[in-house]
């Protein structure tokens, strides 16, 4: 039973630092302590926050005590991970007004009773210059610097503001205040998380066990998931756009989303893949199913069914077939104009026929009507898009 406790706490994991202290804390038969922080930078949440957020509930599943952080103080320093820029802090009101969202959101997947919702300005805020500087203390520039992100801006000339050091040591310290015994983490966390591991021993305690998790690719399959990059599915998004939005992806990364964001085992989801694979089964038909799942975790009722029977009519009107061909149009420009995007895809023959069939409102993106010949469609994107009746391509911009 333990060996499958294991198995489903480290499913989709991408690292675990380190394991066999993970199976004794496990061994020792009590409820742990599972942090997980999260930065309320944008007021909403999307799929790719949630394959923490899954992760926390099956710990959660399992009986131990969840600690959702809420980063109120560190969201006012701003995260340097993967910055080659000093990042803009956020106000103390837009910290606030953001972290009020995520308390509504995450209770769609976690158990609100069973999850202990914590703000790390509650110590930090206590804490005096002279306590600063003596955290600051148990840390060396020279660790610092060992970041990917710092090294590459210190031997570029960048700019680095000596608050961004702050950032890993005060998360670092929420682990100790927390006594977390586990720490979550996207890959991109890996080294703030390994601070608040070597602070736990400085602080006499048994270190956190940290456990990152993969990066969830956005709808264009490249670029991570991003409410900047507009390839996100938001968790407050409308059913429809939500299971239209799953149903854009390849069929390529359908098995990705379904390994992190869906519940369904392993052994279901690996027989999908092997129907797909023999030709038994139509991706298409399956992606239904990924879609749904998803769809009623965060809306419930009928709302799945409804998504799924709004969605096959909308593109029956069209008749869009089984299968779309897949498209890559790289650009270093920030947007490309669906005229020429239409046209380099081979949908129109020409840019005026382009803005012609726009005109007629004979051009959808993922099933939407378009009516501006001008609209700049975002790099890293990927969408769907039809012209007329018969004409479809599933185009990813690079």
């Amino acid at each position: 039973m333990q060996e499958e406790v294991l198995d489903h706490l480290l499913r989709g994991t991408e690292e675990i630092l380190v394991k066999h202290e993970f199976v004794k804390k496990l061994e020792e038969g009590r409820p742990l302590r599972i942090k997980a922080g999260f930065d309320p930078t944008a007021p909403d949440l999307h799929l790719g926050h949630t394959v923490l957020i899954n992760k926390l509930k099956q710990f959660q599943d399992f009986g131990h005590e969840i600690l959702f952080l809420i980063g109120d103080f560190t969201g006012m320093i701003g995260d340097p991970t993967g910055k080659n820029v000093t990042r803009k802090p956020l106000t103390q009101r837009e910290v606030m007004e953001n972290a009020k969202t995520y308390q509504e959101q995450i209770f769609k997947i976690l158990d609100p009773d069973k999850t202990k919702i914590v703000f790390n300005s509650t110590w930090m805020n206590t804490m005096s210059s002279a306590d600063l500087i003596q955290l600051a203390a148990k840390h060396t520039v020279a660790r610092m610097l060992e970041r990917d992100d710092f090294s590459k801006r210190y031997r570029s000339g960048q700019p680095i503001a000596i608050h961004e050091f702050l950032y890993p040591l005060i998360q670092g310290y929420d682990s100790v205040v927390m006594k977390a015994d586990v720490e979550l983490g996207g890959t991109d966390q890996k080294f703030n998380l390994l601070v608040g591991r070597q602070l736990q021993e400085v602080y006499g305690q048994s270190p956190q066990i940290v456990i990152t998790m993969p990066i969830l690719e956005g709808l264009d399959g490249i670029q991570k998931m991003s409410k900047s990059m507009n390839n996100y599915i938001g968790i407050a998004d409308a059913q429809d756009d939500m299971f239209g939005k799953i149903m854009s992806i390849s069929d390529e990364l359908m098995w990705r989303y379904f390994e992190l964001l869906s519940f369904e085992k392993m052994e279901r989801i690996n027989a999908y893949k092997f129907a797909c694979d023999s030709g038994a089964e139509n991706p298409r038909n399956i992606k239904y199913e990924l879609a749904k799942e998803i769809v009623n975790r965060f809306h419930g009722g009928t709302s799945a069914g409804d998504a799924m029977r709004n969605f096959i009519a909308q593109f029956q009107r069209g008749a869009m077939p089984d299968e779309v061909c897949e498209i890559t149009l790289n650009t270093s420009a920030e947007t490309y104009c669906i005229a020429n995007l239409l046209k380099d895809a081979g949908l129109t023959s020409s840019t005026s026929e382009a803005v012609r069939m726009i005109n007629q409102g004979a051009v959808k993106i993922d099933g939407e009507k378009i009516s501006d010949p001008k609209l700049g469609i975002p790099s890293g994107t990927h969408h769907v898009y039809q012209v007329g009746k018969r004409k479809f391509a599933r185009v990813a911009l690079g």
